[in-house]
Order: structure tokens, then C-alpha cells, then sequence
């Protein structure tokens, strides 16, 4: 089965409003920015956002907050280098915030690929993230029960991908990217090159193909903080 498409636009054509979506990277270290750019321009809104942070200056997954398409947002670090357009939303009360724990939502996600619905963790414990959690004590030590976390769509970022789905990254890229791959209901990967199936060594293969719907390569990705120094801005 041939998974890849000929464009963007293409790729997220397919996601309407009211979607939930995680999205790959750690602050810009795979970060799909084309992809986002591209749901920018495809138009749906009301999106519930799964994401290591919220966005910087005024391009990819900022740019789709500033455009008012998301209307809840679930990260660890809503504060980072640039976030003034979500924290704004955010103050006016314009856009919904869940924060979790890094290691947890990193773990809500991996459950949620591997069909766990429900761990214990000791972070959180105490603090008002717990509030209305269960608690329980193991050992002498409470900790808090966790949900798993699931999407409909995933838009992640590789370097490597072939006709079946089969992907690399690239060194810190593969942060949450692969987590988030066996999450998701439908997984989207932009790439830098697809290569014909069989060129990638089964043994680096990362992201089996089994979790990749759909394949679109971009050559020459935009990296976050390179648009941002530049002063880019989306659309």
C-alpha cells in the first residue's frame, strides 16, 4: 500500500473542525511546521491541541492558535521563549488550558498508543493538577491516576520515510513524534525525503509503517526558531 500524497494540502484535507490533534516537536526540534501551515490554509477550527508547548512568535502551531482555530490546548509549558499570542488568547479567555506534567503527558500518550487506559504516578501529587483525580497509596506513597491520552489525527515530523509508512528522524526529533504516531486515529508525516521502500534498514526504522496513514515530503523544512529570528509571520 502506496501511503504517500502529493501535497500538503492534501494530507490534512481530511481534518474538519472540532478535531483533536497532537502534534509532534519540542519547541522547534520536530516541529511540523508545513504541516500546520497547511492547516492553517485548510480551515478547520474548534481544534483540541496536544502539544509539548504552546507555540512561539507567530508561526506554526502559534500561528494556528493566533488564527483562533484552537479552542483548547493540552501541554506541559504554555510559557516558553515567545508565547505571547497564546498567552494573550489565553488571559482574554479565549482558549482553554490543561497543563500536565511533561513525563505525564509524554506517558498519558504512550498509554494511550499501547492500550492502557489508566496509570499511577506520583507527580502531580499535592498540587492543584490533582485536583479531582483519584489518589491511591502503593508502598507508603500516594499517587495520583492518570488517563490515557488519544487523538483523532497526528501531524508529526521525520526525515526518512518510504511508500509504507516506515520512518526516521532526525537526533532531538524524535521526541514526542513517535509517541504521538501510535496515538492518534489517523497519522500524518511530513518527511525531508521518501525513499523507495526497502533503502531504510529495517533496524533504524523508528516508526513502523503500521502506524502511518499518510506520507508527504517536504525537502527543505522551515525550522521554528530560524522563522522566528527572521521575523516570519503565518499566513
Amino acid at each position: 500500500m502506496d501511503k504517500t500524497l502529493p501535497s500538503l494540502s492534501e494530507a490534512v484535507a481530511g481534518i474538519g473542525d472540532g478535531s483533536s490533534i497532537m502534534i509532534g516537536g519540542f519547541g522547534g526540534s520536530g516541529a511540523p511546521i508545513e504541516l500546520i501551515h497547511a492547516l492553517i490554509d485548510a480551515g478547520p477550527k474548534n481544534l483540541t491541541v496536544i502539544n509539548n508547548n504552546a507555540g512561539n512568535g507567530h508561526v506554526g502551531l502559534a500561528a494556528l492558535i493566533e488564527q483562533g482555530r484552537v479552542a483548547k490546548l493540552i501541554c506541559s509549558f504554555p510559557r516558553s521563549a515567545d508565547p505571547k499570542v497564546f498567552t494573550d488568547l489565553y488571559l482574554a479567555g479565549k482558549i482553554e488550558l490543561e497543563i500536565v506534567p511533561q513525563g505525564t503527558l509524554a506517558e498519558r500518550i504512550r498509554a494511550g498508543g499501547a492500550g492502557i487506559p489508566a496509570f499511577y504516578t506520583p507527580s502531580s501529587y499535592g498540587t492543584d493538577l490533582a485536583e479531582g483525580k483519584p489518589v491511591e497509596e502503593f508502598d507508603g506513597k500516594h499517587y495520583v491516576r492518570e488517563r490515557w491520552l488519544k487523538a483523532d489525527f497526528a501531524l508529526i515530523k521525520g526525515e526518512l520515510g518510504d511508500p509504507f509508512g516506515n520512518l526516521t528522524y532526525r537526533m532531538a526529533a524524535r521526541n514526542f513524534n513517535p509517541l504521538m504516531a501510535m496515538a492518534a486515529g489517523q497519522t500524518i508525516a511530513q518527511v525531508s525525503k521518501i525513499v523507495p521502500a526497502g533503502e531504510i534498514d529495517p533496524e533504524h526504522v523508528v516508526t513502523p509503517g503500521i502506524f502511518v496513514d499518510s506520507v508527504v515530503q517536504v525537502a527543505d523544512p522551515k525550522q521554528e526558531e530560524t522563522l522566528n529570528r527572521e521575523g516570519a509571520v503565518y499566513p
